[in-house]
């Protein structure tokens, strides 16, 4: 691994936290909303990633090291899903999307949860700032061992 696939790799990382800060910031903004029927009320995202390595080993040749290219490096988010969890089901009969029984449909979404992933989110992105700016200081640094 060269210096230069630290920031591929912490850029990678940065990209991913991004798409998780963006879901966060979407789950709490929908935390509170409601709609006419359960089948359309907001269900809470949460992204998936997936760790890429570099070199991976082929195993129909001898365990030989199999190149993927500058590219696989890192992580990537391999899409955003639904959350199973069940609605909130809260008794508000005067409520004009009350169903019969009087019970309104609210997204799946915890707010303490959620905040707890965007802290999170968000230090991991300081993290990955922190390892390219070390990165960088280091390149640079060598660069003057010769002076």
């Amino acid at each position: 691994m060269s210096m230069g696939d630290v920031f591929t790799i912490a850029g990678s990382g940065m990209s991913a936290q991004t798409v998780r800060l963006n879901t966060v910031s979407s789950n709490i903004a929908n935390a509170d909303s409601v709609s006419s029927s359960v089948g359309t009320t907001y269900r809470a995202r949460e992204p998936v990633f997936q760790a890429v390595q570099q070199s991976l080993y082929d195993a129909e040749n001898g365990g030989a090291p199999l190149q993927l290219g500058p590219d696989a490096a890192g992580v990537q988010v391999m899409g955003v899903v639904e959350s199973q969890a069940p609605l909130q089901m809260r008794y508000e009969p005067g409520h004009p999307y009350a169903d019969k029984n009087g019970y309104v449909a609210y997204p799946n979404v915890n707010v303490v949860e959620e905040m707890a992933n965007m802290i999170s989110a968000s230090r991991s992105f300081q993290t990955n700032v922190d390892v390219m700016n070390t990165a960088k200081t280091l390149m640079q640094k060598t660069l003057t061992l010769g002076q």
